[in-house]
């Protein structure tokens, strides 16, 4: 019997809380949602960092971001980290990276055997968070007011452009790997959407109503009643003085959701091509993202936050030999895919890990529904904006906060699911638990200096000249000898290239 097939979608920026099987029956996502009732779903699923890089390095990696020095947007991704792809490629898979993944440095595949495509953003070091100017010194000239303002149609974007060449050589080379008969393979296949700006085709925008579009659960908030964190991205953001009007909210969240839906018919065009393909019945099928976005919850935009809707991700696997749809709502995240992934590759045999990982087999889990001890998340953020490492840990019902030199935050999450009522005062025993168990594994002055060191050095090379610098961009590049008709008969070809082959024809 095969191994099975994994195909890996990720979105970018994309809340769970926003999405119709975790609660908004505003949004549409026909594909998502007939997938959600055929899969595991699990409603309490973390990113490991509220930020791009740090987060898909954490997940590839199954190790928390701190570990391995993955402090914000623009840290290497050190080459001789075991990677998911490496430990699948072990189990004698191909292993197929299309889209986004926001590698940092020299080593542009990380254990992938292809790249299909570029990726959307920089490999060097010019995203560093600087932390030596101190408190409330960082403004984002991309995360803004404005940002949310400018909400609304295009025909074309440079996101746009990017997902429409993911989406299509994606299906390209499923359609290969089932002309060739390559399997097993894993396809990570990451767009860019709903990641801001919140621009999209008219079309999409046109599924909607304005007046569906629902507005936060939580309205804006002054500055003085925000946590520490809080003060400190609202400031990051330009937010710390002006917020968005309600009609710029629903114009935002009414681009995102629509934003949401374009993604959702890739996402039905991907499953389709697997049927075609002949793959449905043996592949497994994962979609998540890398993080949330406020969006316009507490008078929050984008990420950077412990609150559910910036750390908050969907996670769903599809297994189709076991069909076994259900609910899942003890917490977990990112890290765990490494564990579950590779224990599928290997038939349920112990995988040995060349380093100690952070994650856990969520096989159990999607299996039976039961995983022995309390299972937690723990997501960290060390990148612009703040002056020193913090850190969330979601256990049972609490969610912990802490903030280095700053009082720590306590939530009910089954009580108050809006994380509205600190409680760190009224259950002291269970703060105490809580934050023995973080500061056990996790050392925030340790952190501190790494973090500064890291900044230091990055700092120096960004400042030597343009021509001095470091060029590490992935080129993708497309090999057309055996594509098309070249030498011989075109006929023989054609026949080779046709799929599903005809009857009595070998490929």
């Amino acid at each position: 019997m095969r191994k099975p097939n994994i195909l890996f979608v990720m979105a970018d920026q994309l809340s769970a809380p926003a999405l119709p099987f975790h609660g908004n029956h505003a949004l549409k996502a026909p594909h998502l949602q007939a997938l959600a009732e055929r899969s595991a779903v699990f409603d309490n699923a973390y990113c490991n960092f509220p930020l791009c890089a740090p987060a898909r390095f954490s997940l590839l990696a199954g190790q928390f971001a701190t570990r391995i020095g993955a402090f914000d947007n623009a840290c290497e991704f050190q080459a001789d980290t075991p990677t998911l792809p490496y430990y699948l490629a072990q189990q004698g898979y191909k292993t197929i990276l299309s889209g986004k993944m926001h590698f940092v440095g020299p080593d542009q595949k990380h254990g992938f055997d292809e790249r299909l495509t570029t990726d959307i953003y920089p490999a060097d070091f010019g995203w560093a968070a600087d932390w030596a100017d101190g408190e409330f010194s960082f403004y984002s000239p991309g995360h803004n007011l404005s940002t949310v303002d400018e909400a609304g149609p295009c025909f074309r974007s440079l996101q746009l452009d990017y997902d429409e060449e993911v989406e299509a050589k994606s299906i390209q080379r499923l359609y290969d790997l089932a002309r060739d008969d390559e399997q097993p393979f894993f396809m990570c296949v990451s767009f860019t959407h709903p990641h801001p700006p919140y621009h999209v085709p008219p079309e999409y925008l046109d599924r909607y109503k304005p007046e569906e579009i629902n507005l936060p659960n939580v309205g804006d908030l002054p500055m003085h009643e925000r946590d520490k964190l809080s003060q400190w991205v609202q400031y990051s953001h330009g937010l710390d003085k002006e917020g968005a009007t309600d009609e710029q909210v629903r114009r935002a969240r009414h681009a995102y959701y629509a934003m949401v839906s374009y993604i959702d018919d890739k996402v039905g065009r991907l499953l389709e091509t697997l049927k075609r393909a002949g793959f449905e019945d043996n592949t497994i099928v994962v979609f998540t993202s890398d993080h949330g976005d406020m969006l316009g919850e507490r008078g929050m935009w984008f990420k950077r936050v412990f609150f559910d809707w910036s750390a908050k991700v969907p996670l769903l696997v599809f297994d189709p030999r076991a069909r076994k749809p259900r609910r899942i709502a003890e917490p977990v995240s990112h890290v765990d895919l490494l564990p579950t992934l590779v224990q599928y590759a290997t038939e349920g045999t112990t995988p040995t890990w060349v380093e100690p990982i952070d994650g856990h087999s969520l096989v159990p889990l999607i299996a039976t529904g039961d995983r022995s001890g309390e299972a937690e998340a723990f997501v960290e953020y060390t990148a612009e904006g703040v002056t020193g490492p913090c850190c969330m840990l979601r256990r049972g019902k609490y969610k912990y906060v802490y903030t280095h030199g700053h009082p720590d935050l306590l939530f009910d999450m089954e009580a108050d699911p809006n994380e509205l009522v600190d409680i760190a005062q009224r259950q002291p025993q269970v703060l105490a638990e809580l934050k023995e168990r973080v500061l056990s594994h996790w050392d925030p002055e340790a952190i501190t200096r790494q973090v500064f060191a890291s900044q230091a050095r990055r700092k120096f090379i960004n400042s030597l000249p343009d021509a001095k610098q470091p060029v590490w961009d992935y080129q993708a590049s497309t090999d057309d000898t055996r594509r098309f008709v070249r030498r011989g008969s075109a006929r023989v070809i054609k026949v080779k290239k046709r799929w599903p082959p005809l009857a009595g024809t070998t490929n």
